[in-house]
């Protein structure tokens, strides 16, 4: 990213939290990014003109529509998806971080991590807007054979850092998940597909902890934890559904409404001694089950 476009995306970012604080004059627009253009070292500065230009482009690029009132005071009317404009907010943060770090190497830090997969996320996406087949050869992490796969792409989904491909298998008729990580020579196809009526990724993934939807049937979870975790699950929720039903200096109690499955075992499980299952009781026997076993197999 050269220099001057960072600046754009600075700026933007600036005019949209100053403005999603409170609503403003551009007299107090302009002087806010007067005060963050000495505190950063960035000349954000603008003028009237330029400002009207990025009303455009932040309601291009982040969906977030900036209208004046009849006191010319400039305020955001819509503020896009949530989850959108939360996430472009922060892809950018990342990238300005890349960005500093070739002058700061040693002092930012970056976890190793394994490819993504996000080099096939054009042909998906692109196979998704025109409804068009894809293949590709598909390595699941427990098998060593690689397979060929002809796929309907439907939609794709982020879990845990990792992306997900949702797609219908041709081979045998059923939706199913694929790691972009296990995904290699992807190919477009020319054959066409209807995308399905009643697919409904959200009701699909509601009550689900990332990307596995293999029990049926919908829980109530009650889950006992350690005080010391309460400011975190508070920032960090478990599950949309998760409510507070004890809050007291020596417990934090929540509820959760969930599918019971692998991914949501394992979340639990990632607690360690910090929680406890308190029901339902086939959860809270397999969850003690698998630290038995752990503990036996350590001793």
């Amino acid at each position: 990213m050269s220099n001057s476009k960072r600046r754009f995306f600075l700026r933007y970012i600036s005019i949209i939290q100053k403005l999603r604080t409170m609503e403003s004059s551009f007299d107090e627009i302009k002087k806010y990014l007067d005060k963050q253009s000495r505190d950063s070292g960035n000349f954000l500065s603008i003028e009237i003109r330029t400002f009207q230009r990025d009303i455009i482009d932040i309601r291009d690029i982040f969906n977030i529509d900036i209208k004046c009132n009849s006191q010319n005071k400039y305020y955001i009317s819509d503020d896009g998806d949530v989850s959108y404009r939360s996430r472009m907010l922060e892809t950018f943060d990342q990238l300005d971080l890349l960005y500093k770090a070739k002058n700061h190497s040693k002092f930012i830090y970056y976890e190793t991590r394994v490819p993504s997969g996000s080099q096939n996320m054009h042909g998906i996406l692109h196979g998704i807007h025109n409804c068009t087949l894809i293949s590709f050869h598909h390595e699941k992490n427990w098998e060593d054979n690689i397979t060929y796969r002809t796929v309907e792409p439907y939609a794709l989904k982020e879990s845990q850092y990792r992306w997900y491909l949702i797609a219908k298998d041709r081979k045998d008729g059923k939706v199913k998940t694929f790691a972009l990580d296990r995904i290699s020579e992807l190919h477009p196809e020319k054959e066409k597909f209807i995308y399905p009526k009643e697919l409904d990724m959200d009701r699909m993934f509601k009550h689900s902890f990332g990307i596995m939807t293999d029990s049926k049937e919908v829980k109530e979870i009650i889950l006992s934890f350690d005080m010391d975790q309460r400011k975190y699950l508070g920032s960090l929720r478990i599950h949309d559904s998760q409510t507070v039903l004890l809050d007291t200096e020596e417990e934090y109690r929540i509820s959760l409404k969930m599918l019971i499955t692998y991914d949501l075992k394992k979340e639990i499980l990632s607690y360690g001694d910090l929680v406890e299952v308190i029901s339902p009781k086939s959860l809270r026997k397999e969850i003690r089950e698998i630290h038995r076993r752990a503990d036996k197999m350590n001793t």
